[in-house]
């Protein structure tokens, strides 16, 4: 049956539109936030109010770029959760009453889902069953994929997501907002060796992150009071040692998962899998360790809504639809 599914994405900062033929991403489309960068974050209610003024072209653009009319639409995706309440609301409440207007059926995806099923939008594809390690600035997560709508979280954070500690160390070094980028960008000219910081003991597959930022924010508070220049002067080698170890810490847990499941097939996925070195890292381990391993595109990794349409067109052929009263939530998990 041939089908076109419009797929909107408004979990944090970025309002995102994109349309889906029979399985095929048409296009793509973001609109991002400038107006965080002077806050040193993202405040919630400016991203609502600037996703309120969004999503109206974005969403004209996407069809008008895919050459359909709204009529030829089949369903409307939305991303339901997790996220910001506010800037979900926008999301949610659009696709509701697009859908009502057309008489077409309704589709909630969750994000973090999303972020998995990004890996089904080019070649080359996971085979089932993968793990995809999944981090964010706001999630880290080991997800068990059993088929395209079958998955199981089997390890996460008990704290801070690992996107969130790459934010706090670029912040407590003056970086700019987003410093995640930033830390990847300066590490690349440093001696990831030259600082050493402290592992934590999380039982299983889980991760912890509070406990390497208070170790960094104590490392540059008494380097600073020997040397008030100490992080100019060795801004790469303490971004490459932070980011290092930030990333050693991800790949233990995803080695281990790999030994106690026996599965070989690893994907990464989620803003964080833009970074360079763990990218770097991963195409490693599949020499070394015998791993078919698998990354999206790089415009798929942070939040678009490709990967929202990619989930949505699961969701289609197993006609799991929402009903209109469907609400928002930002805690929705895998």
């Amino acid at each position: 049956m041939d089908n076109y599914i419009l797929a909107i994405e408004s979990s944090c900062d970025d309002t995102s539109a994109s349309i889906i033929h029979n399985g095929k991403i048409i296009n793509n489309i973001i609109a991002s936030q400038d107006v965080h960068k002077i806050y040193g974050g993202v405040v919630p209610e400016l991203a609502s109010r600037a996703h309120q003024s969004n999503i109206v072209p974005v969403v004209d653009l996407v069809v008008a770029d895919a050459k359909i009319d709204k009529s030829m639409l089949s369903a409307i995706a939305f991303t339901r959760g997790p996220g910001l309440l506010g800037s979900l609301l926008v999301g949610t409440s659009f696709a509701k009453g697009m859908a009502m207007a057309l008489n077409i059926p309704l589709i909630s995806i969750n994000h973090m889902e999303a972020h998995v099923l990004a890996h089904f939008i080019d070649d080359p594809k996971p085979e089932f069953p993968f793990l995809c390690l999944t981090v964010s600035g706001g999630h880290t997560q080991i997800v068990l994929v059993n088929d395209y709508l079958d998955m199981e979280v089997i390890g996460q954070t008990v704290d801070d997501a690992v996107g969130e500690a790459f934010d706090k160390a670029a912040k407590l070094l003056g970086l700019p907002y987003p410093g995640g980028p930033m830390i990847d960008k300066y590490a690349k000219q440093g001696n990831q060796d030259a600082y050493q910081f402290p592992d934590t003991n999380v039982p299983g597959l889980n991760y912890s992150f509070s406990g390497i930022k208070t170790a960094i924010l104590y490392f540059l508070r008494d380097e600073v009071a020997k040397d008030k220049h100490f992080i100019e002067k060795n801004m790469h080698d303490i971004c490459a040692s932070i980011q290092a170890k930030l990333i050693d810490m991800l790949f233990d847990k995803l080695y281990k998962a790999s030994r106690e499941t026996g599965i070989c097939n690893i994907a990464i996925a989620g803003g964080v899998s833009a970074n360079s070195q763990l990218r770097k890292r991963l195409q490693e381990d599949a020499k070394s360790r015998n791993w078919k391993t698998f990354i999206p595109d790089f415009q798929y990794c942070t939040d678009n809504a490709g990967m929202i349409a990619m989930a949505a067109h699961f969701k289609f052929l197993a006609k799991q639809f929402e009903e209109l009263t469907v609400a928002p939530d930002p805690r929705l998990k895998i």
